[in-house]
């Protein structure tokens, strides 16, 4: 999708699946256990509900997304609820262009929109902005997904392989996305994966 049709998806009106004004239950389960701490990013952040969630638990939150509209409402977000969290209009394929350097990086349905070429520039942003030893939790739509409407079903092997010169896939667990309202559904398959930066 171009940079107007990801503004388009966060026009007055519109409800986009995924912005489903709250964390999804598997990167509250990260904060409840102190994995969001120190510098993160929200790479992809939408309205910004997991960086504001980090920002929260107390991390130096940045929220980075190609979406002007989205990152507006997002800092609105931060200003009611009283949270000092840096949002940036920025290209995923080039998170260099921040100048910062993260412990942490959050993608919550951000990889499974790229193609393979897409994917292969996308891993190198990240390693690009992610510190060595640094961790990137990962959650995807997952080829347990049946049917084909929505975003391409990512495979556990092509995780690994996408992440595989300079990374470690430490765990891929089978989680679930939580949707506004979606033809027949209000959830997704997804993989959740721990992926660790050499």
């Amino acid at each position: 999708m171009t940079e107007p049709g990801w503004d388009a998806a966060y026009a007055p009106g519109a409800s986009a699946p995924w912005d489903i004004g709250r964390p999804q239950p598997a990167f509250a389960r990260l904060a409840d256990s102190g994995l969001l701490s120190g510098r993160v990013l929200d790479a992809g952040c939408g309205t910004g509900e997991h960086a504001l969630l980090a920002a929260a638990c107390g991390a130096e939150a940045v929220g980075a997304d190609v979406s002007p509209r989205a990152i507006a409402r997002a800092r609105e977000k931060a200003a009611a609820r009283g949270l000092a969290v840096r949002f940036e209009v920025a290209d995923a394929l080039d998170f260099g262009e921040l100048g910062m350097t993260f412990g942490t990086v959050i993608d919550s349905g951000l990889f499974h929109v790229f193609d393979d070429e897409g994917r292969a520039r996308y891993v190198t942003s990240l390693a690009s902005v992610l510190e060595a030893a640094g961790t990137c939790y990962l959650m995807c739509f997952s080829d347990r997904q049946p049917g084909d409407f929505g975003p391409r079903r990512v495979r556990q092997d092509e995780l690994t392989a996408a992440f595989g010169h300079g990374w470690i896939v430490t765990d891929i667990a089978a989680d679930t996305f939580e949707l506004n309202p979606w033809p027949g559904t209000t959830t997704a398959q997804a993989w959740l994966a721990t992926i660790r930066r050499l």
